[in-house]
C-alpha cells in the first residue's frame, strides 16, 4: 500500500522515500540493517487511520545513497538528512517513529530540533546520555559493536556462511533474507557498519539540552542489546511527558515480530495528540 515512492535531492545525496495516506505526518525511521521495508506491518495501519506515512532509506540504505566516507554517516549528517527530507516535502512538523539508529535521529532532532515534532517514539533504544549512564551490564549488551567498527573484519565476519550471524537477529519470516540481498550490494553492508564507526563518541557521557515534547519509548524483553533501564532512564531527558511501555516475548525487531501492540500504542499515543495538530 504505496501511494508514491520518490526519490528526492537531500543535503548532498539521493534520498528514496515512500508516502502513504493522507493527514498529519507520521514519520518511520529505520536502523540497523534494515530499510524503510522494515515498517511494512505499520505503513498500512498509520494511513488507514487517517495519516500521511513517510517512510524512507536513510543514507546508505536501500535506494538512498551510499557515500563512501566513515564521517559521512555522523549523527549530525543523518539528522541533516532527515530535516532536508521535510524541508523538500515543504513538511513543518511531523510524529517522529524510530527503531535503533532510526531511534537515535529521533532523540536527536526531538533535541535539537523540537520546532519540528509533534511526539516522539523510540523503539528499543533510549536516549544517548540513558545509554552511557546505564551501567556496565548494559555495555557489556553492546559489545558487539567493538566487532562492528573493525574494518574489513565486521563486513567478512557479518557475511561469513551465508549471512549466518545476521540469520541468528530475528525470528521474523524472511527478514534474513532481505538483508543479505540489500546489504550484498557493493558498499552498502560498509555503509550499514559506518554508522557505529563514525558515532563512537556517542558510548561517553554528554550533556544534553532536555526534550520539551511528549516521548513514548517501547522496549522488549526479549531484545539482546538494549536494556530496560537505558529505556526507562530517558525520562531523566525529557522535560514533557515520558511513557514508558514494556512489551513482552518480543525480540529487539518489536515492530515485526509485536506488530498488533506497537501498532495499537502508536495509535494510542499518537491519536492523543492528533486533535491539535
Amino acid at each position: 500500500m504505496i501511494d508514491e515512492s520518490l526519490m528526492l535531492d537531500v543535503n548532498g545525496i539521493r534520498m528514496h522515500v515512500t508516502t502513504t495516506g493522507q493527514g498529519p505526518t507520521v514519520l518511520l525511521l529505520h536502523g540497523f540493517p534494515d530499510t524503510h521495508q522494515v515498517w511494512r506491518k505499520q505503513v498500512g495501519v498509520l494511513a488507514a487511520a487517517g495519516y500521511r506515512v513517510l517512510a524512507p532509506d536513510l543514507r546508505g540504505y536501500g535506494r538512498t545513497d551510499a557515500p563512501g566516507g566513515i564521517f559521512d554517516y555522523t549523527l549530525d549528517k543523518l539528522r541533516s538528512d532527515v530535516l532536508g527530507l521535510l524541508d523538500a516535502l515543504q513538511i513543518d512538523k511531523v510524529f517522529i517513529v524510530g527503531h535503533d539508529w532510526g531511534s537515535l535521529i529521533g532523540w536527536q532532532i526531538a533535541t535539537l530540533a523540537p520546532q519540528r515534532v509533534h511526539r516522539l517514539v523510540a523503539l528499543s533504544v533510549g536516549h544517548p546520555a540513558a545509554i552511557a549512564r546505564s551501567g556496565l551490564f548494559q555495555h557489556l549488551r553492546m559489545s558487539y559493536v567493538l566487532g562492528f567498527i573493525l574494518p574489513g573484519i565486521a563486513e567478512h565476519t557479518l557475511r561469513a556462511s551465508d549471512w549466518f550471524m545476521m540469520r541468528q537477529f530475528t525470528d521474523e519470516p524472511g527478514q534474513a533474507d532481505h538483508w543479505k540481498r540489500e546489504l550484498s550490494a557493493p558498499g552498502r553492508l560498509t555503509a550499514a557498519l559506518n554508522y557505529y564507526r563514525a558515532n563512537l563518541g556517542m558510548s561517553l557521557p554528554q550533556s544534553y539540552p532536555r526534550i520539551k515534547v511528549p516521548v513514548m519509548g517501547i522496549w522488549s524483553d526479549r531484545d539482546p542489546a538494549m536494556g530496560e533501564k537505558q529505556m526507562r532512564d530517558s525520562a531523566h531527558y525529557v522535560e514533557d511527558e515520558f511513557r514508558f511501555e514494556r512489551i513482552r516475548g518480543a525480540d529487539h525487531w518489536l515492530q515485526l515480530t509485536a506488530h498488533e501492540k506497537v501498532n495499537a500504542l502508536l495509535l494510542e499515543f499518537i491519536g492523543e495528540a492528533r486533535v491539535t495538530v
